[in-house]
């Protein structure tokens, strides 16, 4: 038998390809008068590409995903997936080559696991559904489970059969919406692994919704982290981590020290010295300075322990500076420093100016 999808640890994505996704000005009220959910969003997808939206309840991430979907009507925009719109006329979820995988899986519990991949296979010529399953199954590595009802499955294993039956109809996009959120802490990050490799190999586009920060830096090509309806800042893991360009992207996306400063070119005067940064400013600044980018040293600011908290590979310190200004530091220095110790502080690399 053919493979059904290609084996490529990350997709070739050709020049001309159509972009599975594109999204413009998309809008959505739940009511006459009532604020936008979704606000003026555009966006689009490459090929291949694994996208987050990340951000708090509330933020849009979701409602963006329905109207993606064809579950809800947008009040304005529109919605192109593999190079047809399918807003303006109105192009109902089953007809927009869109696959689905929700938290709760969805399974069908009287059908095997074969028929539940089956099941979504109906459009398909009869001869083609069968051959076309068992390769899905393949694919995510349940052929030796397709006789298997639900109930006799572990979740990570039920959360595969449920990407099988998305992966089958061989979508141009597929959409996850909390797909892990059911799952212990250790088999969530096992089967966000797995379902990225699986995806890698069938070359499926994909947008994942999430509140989980880690996981949105783990599973993602780019991080689209949402406010209020809109991106806030869409970019690479790495570039938004490492460069947040507001305070809330910094704040929500991991732990980050909120540092005012006056800047003076390259530099700036800050409670923690003089910070470098990556680009010139002047006047007054507020900084952001990750936990890790502080270290203990011989020499540096002065400052006094309050609390700690072990996590296992390092410890996150409070500390007051001499201003009573509070700092966190991630440490792995081997000897934990008690409630009241004195310290002095060193910051590596640059501090990212923020608004």
């Amino acid at each position: 038998m053919t493979a059904a999808f290609p084996a490529a640890s990350s997709p070739v994505i050709p020049p001309s390809a159509v972009p599975p996704l594109v999204i413009a000005g998309l809008t959505k009220r739940y009511g006459p008068g009532l604020p936008p959910v979704v606000q003026d969003l555009s966006l689009s997808l490459q090929p291949g590409e694994l996208l987050t939206l990340l951000g708090p309840s509330g933020c849009g991430k979701t409602t963006t995903l329905r109207l993606i979907a064809g579950l809800e009507t947008p009040d304005a925009g529109r919605v192109e997936i593999a190079g047809r719109e399918v807003s303006t006329p109105f192009v109902p979820p089953e007809q927009r080559g869109v696959g689905l995988v929700f938290q709760d899986y969805a399974l069908f519990p009287h059908l095997s696991v074969l028929g539940n991949v089956l099941f979504g296979l109906r459009a398909l010529p009869r001869a083609e559904r069968l051959p076309r399953a068992r390769a899905t199954l393949a694919l995510v590595g349940l052929t030796v489970f397709e006789s298997r009802m639900p109930h006799q499955l572990s979740g990570g294993q039920q959360q595969r059969v449920a990407l099988a039956r998305a992966l089958a109809p061989r979508p141009a996009l597929l959409l996850l919406d909390e797909p892990f959120s059911n799952l212990d802490a250790q088999l969530r990050h096992a089967t966000r692994q797995e379902v990225r490799a699986i995806l890698r190999r069938s070359g499926t586009a994909a947008i994942l919704v999430t509140h989980d920060q880690e996981e949105a830096l783990a599973f993602s090509d780019r991080v689209a982290l949402m406010r209020g309806g809109q991106i806030e800042q869409l970019g690479a893991p790495e570039e938004v981590y490492d460069e947040p360009r507001t305070v809330f992207v910094a704040n929500f996306l991991g732990r980050s020290n909120l540092i005012a400063g006056t800047a003076r070119g390259t530099w700036a005067e800050t409670p923690l010295g003089r910070l470098p940064l990556p680009t010139p400013a002047q006047g007054p600044v507020m900084l952001s300075v990750r936990p890790e980018q502080l270290g203990f040293a011989d020499e540096g600011v002065e400052a006094t322990v309050i609390s700690r908290e072990f996590g296992g590979r390092d410890t996150l310190y409070t500390l007051a500076l001499r201003d009573g200004q509070e700092v966190m530091v991630h440490s792995r220095a081997p000897q934990p420093l008690g409630e009241g110790a004195r310290v002095r502080l060193s910051v590596r690399g640059e501090a990212r100016v923020v608004r």
